[in-house]
């Protein structure tokens, strides 16, 4: 009885590791995701996040606070002027992270003891980011705060020992722009839902000419419709009709929930289009790639399941390796959820998303015509076996 048992567990593990596809996911995901996930978070915390600072006052009161700011690790100050014009397109066009607005007549009004105020806007349309920023900005203008109080009152000849209990020499105040209530439904839940979209889309494609290669119907499919193009049309047509539905489902989500994403929803789903139809070509390539469902549904999962990490949605992309970089510029997720930041958490001009429109353009047109010319070639193979086989048989034209 054990020797039967222990002669099934052998068994199973030669299944296993005869498996090769298994062999790899089983042993190799974990080792690769590990690798991965640890250089996306190697630094453990933002660095150098960018800042616009308006100095209205260019004193040297207000440049020595511009010098902390720029002197502290987390901060960078992407631009710094002397008026606010264009405002709200330069802080998406630097992705930055707060405004910090110095006033005019800022040093003067310190040492007139006229309480002045700096004003920093911090955009909360990624928490994680802002709530970064927003504590180092209190550390240095806290830091100048003190430092200016102490100076000040020394000068005045006041003890040491009530210096601490004296006046604040100027206020602070933080508005929050964009997610005021940082509430993380509206930060998360949009960027999961896509996540999702992608992971369906592409494992529901894993099928479509995997199934018709493992079944043999390939053949068949050829024979009603030798054209390449409408081969990968029928098959990616299905998945953009559905996709719509699920667009307008997550849309009546926002409604069900209360979310407040209004603003630009005509040209984002325009641009979910072409990140569906992105999503759909990599499905379909891989699936011709690999003509066998299962193994095609295991590479798709690979590739779907760190997406939304890599994708720079909560854990900036400027803070993880260029080569971990390189490898999410070609996921379509990492460009579609920066169009919705800008579009619907900013509210932003479409113009700025033009880039990000480029890049899934880019990767359309790329997973296109990699599956257009394997396919072609599967089909060309296909048809030189039958004419063999026949001695004659149809030539289909493409």
């Amino acid at each position: 009885m054990m020797k039967t048992f222990f002669e099934l567990l052998k068994r199973e593990f030669g299944l296993f590791w005869n498996n090769s596809v298994l062999r790899i996911l089983f042993i190799g995901a974990p080792i690769m995701y590990g690798v991965l996930l640890g250089y996306v978070y190697s630094k453990g915390k933002v660095t150098h996040l960018p800042i616009i600072v308006v100095d209205h006052d260019q004193s040297k009161m207000s440049k020595k606070a511009v010098q902390m700011m720029e002197d502290n690790e987390v901060l960078t100050i992407a631009v710094l002027k002397a008026d606010e014009s264009n405002l709200s397109r330069l802080a998406i066009e630097k992705d930055a992270v707060c405004i910090v607005i110095i006033p005019e007549g800022f040093e003067k009004q310190v040492l007139t003891k006229k309480y002045p105020e700096i004003t920093t806007i911090v955009n909360t349309a990624n928490v994680l980011t802002a709530n970064y920023a927003s504590t180092a900005l209190q550390v240095c203008l806290g830091t100048l705060k003190v430092g200016v109080q102490l100076e000040t009152l020394r000068k005045q000849g006041v003890p040491e020992n009530l210096l601490m209990s004296q006046y604040e020499p100027f206020k602070t105040t933080f508005i929050k722009k964009n997610n005021r209530s940082t509430n993380y439904m509206y930060f998360l839940w949009p960027g999961i839902l896509a996540t999702v979209l992608q992971q369906v889309l592409m494992l529901g494609l894993a099928l479509s000419f995997a199934s018709e290669f493992e079944n043999h119907t390939f053949k068949f499919l050829v024979n009603k419709s030798a054209s390449t193009l409408n081969l990968i049309l029928v098959k990616i047509i299905p998945y953009m009709v559905m996709s719509f539905g699920i667009w307008l489902i997550y849309w009546l989500f926002t409604w069900w929930f209360n979310i407040p994403f209004y603003q630009n929803l005509g040209i984002l789903t325009l641009v979910a289009g072409l990140f569906v139809l992105a999503v759909c070509f990599i499905g379909i390539l891989v699936s011709i790639l690999i003509p066998n469902q299962l193994k095609a549904t295991e590479v798709l999962m690979v590739i779907a399941t760190p997406s939304f990490i890599l994708s720079g949605f909560t854990w900036p992309l400027s803070q993880m390796p260029v080569w971990v970089q390189y490898i999410a510029s070609v996921i379509p997720l990492t460009h579609f959820l920066p169009v919705f930041r800008i579009l619907i958490i900013e509210n932003g001009p479409a113009d700025l998303t033009y880039p990000y429109i480029y890049n899934l353009l880019i990767i359309a047109i790329v997973g296109f015509v990699l599956s257009y010319t394997v396919l072609y070639f599967k089909k060309k193979k296909l048809l030189k076996q039958h004419e063999l086989s026949d001695n004659k048989g149809p030539i289909f034209p493409d």
